[in-house]
């Protein structure tokens, strides 16, 4: 299946399949392809995994002048309304460092939005090719600069003030938030001293006044000051970025016990998985263990925090770990015009992985999301080709208990036989351990065909 992506940019287009990700530029993209392909600068990007490679599979021919080329396949998409705030902030920082490298060659970015940038793993990966652009010598202006303010700086200014669920904030708004719509939800004191000041309250004020005027180009007085001018621009932008970055907020969770890691470890040897699903991966302590043992893994928990760490701990070590903001009771859904230019995070899922790991999470998708183990069943035999490792969590489970609040009565239906009956619908069960002194079971199990 071919899926367009990209057809609000005029320069171009995106077509996406299982393999490949084509690019048709047309006309109007020509001078921008050109500035990239071009650019020392973007080829240094290139060799170090900041920027996408673009090979040319079909050069302009005839009247209509459109060129074809091709882009490396990022494994998996992901979309600003599933990043931690940690991920936004390391997106706004390469914009930004892209803008610099660029800046020495007479190069710039014609925009600069959240979606630009993919993740390979847990690197940003800059992939809009025809936002590289050739611009005026004698321009000192961004005229970028405030989209990046309401998509990077500002989002993440309202989430240092008031904790605001980014992941929400661009799941409905695609092009960020604008300062006379983040001025009111500032802490009153807060929005009168910087650099709330100038990024939300001024320039929410000043919203009023806008005129064609501040749109009429401006120049410098010669090539060196305008280079200048936007240099010092950049970095200062790059200096208020960092300072909103978002804090470690600590969280913590108790590691797993010796029975679970053991079983583990010894499941991930007999399945040798490369793409791996964590369906609820905490703070990452199994998403580790696959990576480490050389697998791909996007790892989901419904907690902002816990997804953030995660990034952290992957980023610092260069492991091979996407985290998300994505509830797998209430998975990401499809977004854009007519739900087509994001696809729902379940529709990006199915089939990618051969092993999904369901571990310490199953009583929360029984009790709190209210969704049976049948149901539960069905969706991951959608996700795995291959593998699939859960931990049986039963009614007489203290943290089972615990959420059902004395209503264990609707639950004694979900025993361990049960819990197996539903499983032989999609799985086989290759091995099971029990948990001592628990109401909990391990399994490795394997999609029937």
């Amino acid at each position: 299946m071919t899926q367009a992506t990209s057809f609000r940019d005029p320069g171009g287009q995106v077509s996406v399949t299982k393999d490949r990700v084509i690019r048709t530029v047309f006309q109007e993209g020509l001078g921008n392809l050109d500035a990239c392909l071009n650019s020392a600068a973007a080829r240094a990007l290139v060799e170090k995994g900041d920027l996408i490679a673009t090979r040319v599979i079909e050069p302009a021919t005839g009247d209509a002048g459109q060129v074809v080329v091709e882009h490396p396949r990022i494994p998996f998409a992901s979309y600003a309304h599933e990043w931690p705030p940690d991920m936004l902030h390391a997106a706004g920082r390469l914009t930004l460092e892209i803008c610099i490298a660029l800046l020495e060659e007479g190069r710039g970015l014609k925009d600069a939005t959240p979606g630009n940038v993919l993740f390979r793993g847990s690197r940003p990966v800059f992939i809009d090719v025809l936002s590289i652009e050739d611009r005026n010598a004698l321009d000192p202006i961004w005229l970028a600069d405030a989209q990046f303010a309401r998509t990077f700086l500002i989002p993440l200014l309202l989430h240092r003030r008031t904790g605001y669920p980014l992941h929400q904030l661009f799941l409905f708004e695609r092009d960020g938030i604008a300062p006379e719509d983040a001025v009111h939800r500032l802490p009153a004191p807060r929005r009168w001293f910087p650099p709330d000041l100038g990024l939300v309250t001024i320039p929410a004020s000043a919203s009023s006044l806008e005129s064609e005027k501040i749109y009429r180009p401006r120049r410098a007085r010669d090539e060196g000051e305008a280079r200048f001018i936007l240099a010092h621009h950049f970095k200062g932008l790059r200096k208020k970025l960092d300072k909103l970055a978002p804090q470690p907020s600590g969280v913590k969770t108790a590691p797993a016990s010796e029975i679970t890691r053991k079983f583990l470890e010894g499941a991930l040897r007999e399945m040798n998985p490369v793409r791996v699903l964590d369906a609820a991966s905490n703070t990452g302590e199994f998403s580790h263990m696959a990576a480490t043992a050389g697998a791909f893994v996007v790892a989901i928990d419904r907690n902002p925090e816990n997804a953030g760490a995660l990034w952290r701990s992957a980023s610092a070590t260069g492991i091979d770990i996407l985290p998300l903001v994505v509830d797998f009771a209430r998975p990401t859904p499809a977004a854009g015009w007519r739900c087509a230019e994001h696809a729902g995070f379940l529709d990006r899922a199915e089939g990618f992985f051969d092993c999904v790991l369901v571990f310490d999470c199953l009583h929360h998708f029984m009790v709190a999301d209210q969704i049976p183990p049948d149901r539960i069943f069905d969706v991951l035999a959608t996700l795995t080709t291959g593998w699939l490792a859960i931990e049986y969590i039963g009614p007489e489970d203290a943290q089972f208990r615990r959420l059902a609040r004395g209503r264990d009565a609707l639950y004694r239906k979900y025993g361990k036989s049960a819990f197996e009956d539903c499983s032989r619908r999609s799985f086989e069960i290759v091995n099971s351990v029990d948990v001592p002194s628990s109401d909990r079971a391990l399994y490795l199990m394997r999609r029937k065909f």
